[in-house]
């Protein structure tokens, strides 16, 4: 009896989700629609598209698809039936038409972990807004004289591990130094909570995702702590942080707002810079760095002007992003009907790794090649901070504490 409610309860189910499916494209022209697949109930394909697999491949479920149906194809991920694009064309069609044709829609497990102020998932003039605090800190960090270059240094020197970029992002946005109990602490939930992103929205004890809420809801409470503290003491920008710039708004901006930022500011750091220079490190060479040092003072630190005399260290940090694909897809939705190509948007998914391992954009893509970037074109072909008004604020800036960063590496580490 009860295997027969079973088989009954699941054929219930089907019923509903293919019912859910049939309402959910029947709002647009069916013939519009790309081939797919949809796989199974409810869970859809994400797992397959989950599935772990080295970063300078798009991986199985990718190449399977992209094989039977083209670049452009429909699928069910993320618990939402989705148009998944491949193409470099559409997807810069999709980038530079944000806020006009497209808007962010990230799945609801990936708002609570981030926040509802998170610059990845609100869009408008909130998201204009934000996104301008960060600009202007990443401004004033990348023109700073020194940019951390002692820090940098000290962390090479000091440490056999990259890991102390985690550190280097808190001692820039809350000025707190990385031997301090709290920095620690920060840290600790810092790292719990990234593990959500790469989890499955179970919401139970004991789960990564679970923890990863809990660890973000901690964040919060100390970064709200924090900003009582510099509240209290009633001076201006003498720290020259981020939580300095950005408290200097503070009548326009809630605490939920400054703490989403933050965290942002804080992800951005941990995740894209420390991924991307474990990717690049045996890859670089040592005459640049020669030649920048001896044109350089003892103990004098590194500037701007430096940065731009690593033409083949930007080479190696523009490949690497190519071949590493920090960031693979991103989640959007069309705001009105949407045609391209004959094709109709819902939810769409732009992958931006695989634009850039297509061989019909880039000669032998899976060869690491830093020369390809004296060709101005292979610029137009790479998007690996995204792209169009929610193109990633901080870009420049990790560029240039990566160069230096890997400046310090190669000449002090061995």
């Amino acid at each position: 009896m009860a295997e027969f409610s079973s088989i009954v309860l699941a054929l219930i189910l089907g019923l509903v989700l293919a019912l859910f499916l049939l309402r959910f494209f029947s709002r647009h022209n069916h013939k519009n629609l790309p081939n797919g697949s949809m796989g199974f109930p409810f869970v859809g394909e994400t797992l397959a598209l989950l599935k772990p697999h080295s970063s300078n491949s798009m991986g199985t479920f990718l190449q399977e698809r992209v094989s039977r149906y083209g670049k452009v194809f429909k699928s069910h991920l993320f618990g939402s039936p989705a148009i998944v694009s491949c193409d470099h064309d559409l997807n810069m069609f999709i980038l530079q038409n944000e806020e006009r044709l497209f808007e962010a829609s990230y799945p609801k497990a990936m708002h609570d972990i981030l926040g509802q102020f998170s610059l990845l998932v609100i869009s408008g003039d909130l998201h204009r807004k934000l996104r301008n605090f960060v600009v202007t800190f990443t401004t004033v960090s990348k023109k700073s004289s020194n940019l951390n270059a002692g820090f940098m240094e000290e962390a090479v020197r000091k440490s056999t591990s990259l890991k102390r970029s985690e550190s280097l992002m808190v001692k820039s946005v809350l000025s707190i130094e990385p031997e301090e109990p709290r920095a620690l602490r920060i840290l600790d939930d810092f790292r719990t909570y990234m593990k959500g992103f790469v989890s499955l929205p179970l919401n139970f004890p004991g789960s990564s995702y679970s923890k990863a809420v809990k660890a973000r809801t901690r964040l919060a409470s100390t970064m709200k702590g924090i900003i009582n503290e510099r509240e209290k003491e009633k001076v201006g920008l003498i720290r020259g942080d981020f939580l300095d710039v950005i408290l200097s708004k503070r009548e326009i901006l809630t605490d939920g707002q400054i703490v989403s930022v933050a965290l942002d500011i804080l992800l951005g750091g941990y995740e894209t810079t420390s991924t991307l220079i474990a990717l690049i490190v045996y890859f670089l060479g040592h005459e640049e760095h020669e030649a920048v040092r001896k044109s350089k003072q003892v103990g004098e630190p590194l500037d701007l002007e430096d940065y731009k005399k690593m033409e083949f260290t930007k080479n190696v940090i523009y490949e690497s992003m190519r071949c590493g694909n920090v960031v693979k897809f991103l989640h959007r939705k069309a705001t009105q009907d949407v045609h391209y190509k004959d094709t109709s948007f819902i939810e769409v998914i732009p992958v931006l790794s695989s634009p850039h391992l297509d061989p019909s954009l880039h000669e032998s893509p899976l060869k690491f090649n830093p020369w390809r970037w004296k060709n101005q074109e292979t610029r137009k072909k790479v998007m690996p901070f995204g792209g169009g008004p929610r193109l990633c604020p901080g870009a420049e800036l990790a560029k240039v504490e990566i160069a230096f960063f890997l400046h310090h590496l190669v000449l002090n580490y061995r």
